[in-house]
């Protein structure tokens, strides 16, 4: 009999520590990482199966900590340009969560998201998942390859009790949100997540982030955030981030770190002073980042958020009075709010998220190109769009600086994800173009910037993608090459990894990802999906049965 199920030989191993690089073989048992020896050590005839790594680079799987995979894995459990990347564990829950589902949700917002057509079955069934742990035990049940956990919503918390009005929450509604928080926890959430720039969560004070972090803080979860303004406002928007913390004695994440605008470009080197002295003064502060000076978010963000309370947004667009008011602010915004079109202008919007017939045409173009096609202003052609769609129409907004790139990959306390799904071209390509850090992120970061242009050591970008992330949240067993830890293992050629995906031809597998096993079982084939879904729940650290 086999002491063995797989022994990978002559790798190069970087076990995710941020340690130098050195050679050997690792041998898999069931689940977990069985043994790690020098080349030869462990005889072939010990294991069932033999894979000859020389020249290849085995390291531990990939944690996307900024996944938005949740209507991708219903459509496609198998998560193929995640898996591809190197990508073993999904993280997700930005903001939104389709759990639970009740109070003043309604079925009409789920037909916001076109995706949610293309999985008419999950689409019916979302309704019924009255706690977050419901979506995540479906999503088990279904099958899916890679592993998944996720943060508790707080768009979906706030809008779950106060719908899309603007205005504080009355003690009731306060005393709801805790309730519902603590459930969250409870199920194995992560912490919360807001996205700040996004009603409801737009119309959410400081105060009452700060009692829903307490709740969290109770479960030694974590706050993690998408900051109010990522742009003009993006100091003082940092700054409420580390006063939540230190208010709610919680960790704090930053999503997607970035200063958007040229204008704001020099900012960069403030935030990672202020994230700096944060930490010395003892906060836990980190962040997470996506290598790409291209933005990606709903057309909407031209517009401002007052314009979407209690839903009306579409409507809005319709009614002439609304519309010239939402006109006026979109062309001199009031400084409260992210105005995209205004830090980079209609030539740096690239919308790409249409679906009907009529406006495929515009799919890839800038919005000042569009604007010009259709004898408009740029902000009428955004409102016509947007009200003919009737929903948000992913775009692409180019306005990060390429040298803040490098320098935030080389802070200590970042770590890379994606924010964005996992995607099959066969079935992602019909739906339009989409933002290519779903495809590339992680081999753009080990072919660019550290084989290319030798911004950070592989060792140290593996650290950031897989340790770094699996210590930050608490997961356990997880982010190592270790002998007993969970074999979530990644086979890469250092020499050849690259992502390949365009903001213009976006739907395009990396390359380089030799093989891929999550939890013992192999998902990735020398370069191909095997079709298995062996992928497990993670759970944070208030979890209960």
């Amino acid at each position: 009999m086999s002491q063995f199920d797989s022994l990978i030989c002559n790798a190069k191993i970087i076990d995710g520590t941020g340690n130098p690089w050195f050679y050997g073989d690792v041998a898999l048992k069931d689940d977990r990482i069985a043994a790690i020896a020098p080349i030869g050590q462990i005889t072939p005839s010990q294991a069932k199966e033999k894979i000859d790594a020389t020249g290849m680079v085995i390291c531990p799987g990939f944690i996307d900590i900024l996944s938005h995979s949740i209507v991708p894995l219903m459509v496609d459990g198998r998560c193929l340009s995640k898996i591809t990347q190197g990508v073993t564990t999904e993280i997700m829950g930005e903001d939104w969560t389709p759990g639970p589902f009740g109070g003043q949700h309604s079925e009409a917002d789920l037909d916001r998201n076109p995706m949610l057509a293309t999985a008419p079955t999950w689409r019916k069934r979302i309704p019924t998942w009255k706690r977050l742990r419901d979506w995540l035990d479906a999503m088990l049940e279904a099958g899916v390859s890679s592993n998944i956990g996720s943060f508790m919503g707080g768009g979906t918390l706030r809008d779950y009790v106060m719908g899309m009005a603007l205005g504080e929450p009355s003690p009731a509604q306060l005393d709801t949100m805790r309730r519902l928080m603590a459930e969250a926890m409870e199920d194995g959430a992560l912490g919360v997540s807001y996205a700040l720039i996004y009603p409801p969560s737009a119309y959410t004070g400081t105060a009452e982030l700060v009692e829903v972090c307490k709740i969290v803080s109770q479960y030694h979860g974590i706050y993690i955030t998408h900051l109010r303004s990522e742009a003009d406002r993006f100091i003082e928007s940092l700054t409420e981030a580390l006063e939540i913390g230190r208010l709610a004695n919680v960790p704090v994440e930053i999503y997607h770190l970035k200063a958007a605008g040229k204008r704001n470009w020099p900012k960069m080197i403030e935030a990672i002073g202020l994230i700096n002295q944060a930490r010395a003064n003892g906060l836990d502060v980190t962040a997470d980042m996506y290598p790409y000076t291209g933005a990606g978010t709903g057309l909407t963000s031209v517009l401002p958020p007052w314009a979407d309370v209690d839903n009306k947004l579409y409507e809005n667009l319709l009614d002439p009075a609304m519309r010239a008011k939402i006109r006026a602010e979109a062309l001199n915004p009031s400084g409260d709010w992210e105005a995209m079109a205004d830090l980079c202008g209609p030539e740096g919007v690239m919308p790409v998220g249409f679906y009907k017939p009529e406006n495929q045409p515009y799919i890839g173009k800038r919005l000042a190109e569009i604007a010009a096609m259709r004898g408009q202003a740029w902000v009428d052609a955004a409102m016509d769009l947007l009200a003919s769609e009737g929903q948000r129409i992913g775009t692409i907004y180019f306005m990060m600086d390429e040298d803040n790139v490098r320098l935030q990959l080389q802070q200590p306390w970042l770590t890379i994800g994606t924010d964005a799904g996992g995607l099959d071209p066969a079935w992602a390509k019909p739906l339009g173009p989409y933002h290519p850090r779903a495809y590339g992120s992680y081999p753009r970061i080990l072919g660019k910037y550290v084989r290319e242009e030798k911004v950070i050591p592989l060792e140290d970008a593996v650290r950031k993608m897989s340790s770094a992330v699996a210590s930050r949240l608490g997961i356990r067993e997880r982010g190592l090459l270790r002998e007993g830890f969970f074999a979530d293992v990644v086979v890469f050629d250092p020499e050849t990894i690259l992502d390949r995906a365009t903001f213009d031809a976006s739907h395009q597998l990396s390359v380089g990802v030799r093989d891929v096993w999550i939890n013992g079982t192999r998902v990735l084939d020398n370069g191909l999906h095997t079709g298995a879904k062996p992928g497990r729940i993670i759970e944070g650290p208030g979890r209960r049965q």
